[in-house]
């Protein structure tokens, strides 16, 4: 988030606590939780485009179980400091890659890549050596762990834009 100041109004901080947990699996979420916040599906969706405007969500999507909808890996690439951004930005273009963050260690990009099964993966791994000159260190899932990264928000009353 690049501002640290946001201010978040009510209908918001339901919405992102909604979007972590119990987002409804519906025809029509947005109506859905206009419904359970006592507002508008117009004014829903327009606040969660102000959220993401403001960089406070990323992305509105699913998480899949990876082992049942594909195959999926974490990667990563031992690149030169000063080829980081640019290797990234390749890496980037590729539609397998979810996202990418620099480490510091001597494998500094480090990625996530899914496909349809293990040999689309094994090809878009071998397309990311040949088209950035760096091989992969590939780091397969071993043992899964749900970690609960929710967090309830609830402000002050000071802190609420209404």
């Amino acid at each position: 988030m690049n501002d640290c100041n946001v201010i978040l109004d009510t209908l918001s901080q339901q919405i992102i606590n909604a979007y972590q947990k119990g987002f409804p699996l519906c025809n029509r979420p947005f109506l859905e939780l206009a419904n359970r916040f006592n507002s508008t599906e117009e004014t829903v969706i327009e606040c969660f485009q102000n959220l993401q405007d403001q960089q406070v969500l990323s992305r509105l999507g699913p998480v899949f179980n990876h082992q049942q909808a594909g195959a999926s890996t974490l990667a990563a690439l031992a690149v030169p400091d000063e080829q980081l951004d640019e290797i990234a930005k390749k890496v980037n273009q590729f539609t397998q890659v979810n996202h990418n963050y620099a480490r510091e260690h001597s494998y500094n990009l480090w990625f996530v890549a899914t496909a349809a099964n293990e040999d689309a993966l094994t090809q878009c791994l071998a397309h990311i050596h040949r088209e950035t000159g760096f091989k992969p260190l590939i780091l397969p899932m071993e043992q899964a762990y749900h970690i609960d990264l929710g967090f309830n928000i609830e402000f002050s009353e000071h802190t609420r834009k209404r």
